[in-house]
């Protein structure tokens, strides 16, 4: 990301009450470490829930922060913003892969 962007989302950390600094990095990553899991993990946490999201974060409040701050920069670092994460989105919108071979082995 840009310096100009980094300082706005830095800013906003400082200023709003709902943000601590490193809030948004930690965010991202959490996102995309909460993407790139293997299926059957998240398969696990849609059925069971996860309880180390109490102390490590809950991803998907994590990916409504990231929307709340990309309305609070302006459009130009918000675009940027918006380009990682949805690398990130894509990862997760991905249909399932089937759990064998479709010859049946």
């Amino acid at each position: 990301m840009s310096s100009r962007a980094l300082s706005e989302i830095f800013r906003l950390e400082r200023t709003r009450n709902y943000l601590q600094p490193g809030d948004v990095s930690a965010a991202v990553r959490l996102w995309k470490d909460y993407v790139h899991r293997p299926q059957r993990e998240l398969c696990h946490d849609y059925e069971w829930g996860n309880v180390h999201w109490y102390c490590c974060g809950n991803p998907f409040e994590a990916r409504v922060l990231l929307d709340t701050v990309m309305q609070a920069i302006s459009p130009r670092s918000a675009r940027e913003l918006r380009q990682i994460i949805s690398r990130f989105d894509t990862v997760w919108n991905q249909p399932p892969s089937p759990p064998y071979n479709a010859d049946g082995g």
